[in-house]
């Protein structure tokens, strides 16, 4: 090796010895707030009906947890999402429509699936999405129902019940608005 590349790969080395992954300041990791919302509270009873979503729950980026096996009070929608998925680009601010139009007689959540935290984040800010999302970066909940393809979205009614899934994605606001009336029994 020739003194001038000995040189510059050392240089290059004790450039990146002060490289890491994970910014630290004096007080420990820094915390980078989410661009998602808080999963909303659910009510402390046990989710039930003639069909249930498997029992798991995720912590959520924004912070609380959804959990599946308590009732969430009031219908829900749950929008099952990944950065990888192509569709859920199209169809992620339908459901931020909904969320944003919905108020208080429909929540919509979302989890993200097989997916990582910074490539969910910059997906949902990408699309402009913030209603709530939970992590399931394994793909748990997608074993559990026993599906390999995003998206899918699942009705809950507000005891827990799954009243409808949804294949495939949705492509208008119109055709959301009306699975919402159609199988949770809310107009929008």
């Amino acid at each position: 090796m020739r003194p001038g590349n000995a040189l510059a790969g050392i240089a290059v080395v004790a450039l990146l010895a002060g490289c890491t992954a994970d910014p630290v300041n004096a007080d420990g990791p820094v915390e980078v707030e989410s661009v998602l919302q808080a999963c909303p509270d659910q009510t402390a009873e046990d989710a039930h009906g003639a069909q249930l979503m498997p029992a798991l729950a995720f912590d959520c980026p924004g912070g609380g947890t959804l959990d599946f096996s308590r009732a969430p009070g009031v219908p829900t929608v749950v929008n099952l999402w990944g950065s990888w998925c192509a569709p859920c680009r199209e169809e992620l601010p339908l459901f931020q429509e909904l969320a944003d139009s919905a108020g208080e007689q429909v929540r919509v959540v979302g989890v993200i699936s097989k997916d990582g935290l910074p490539q969910a984040e910059s997906f949902a800010a990408d699309a402009g999405v913030t209603f709530p999302s939970a992590l399931d970066g394994e793909g748990e909940l997608m074993a559990g129902l026993g599906i390999n393809v995003l998206p899918h979205t699942y009705f809950l009614d507000a005891d827990g019940g799954l009243v409808h899934t949804q294949v495939g994605p949705v492509t208008s606001a119109d055709e959301l608005r009306g699975l919402v009336a159609e199988h949770l029994g809310v107009q929008l």
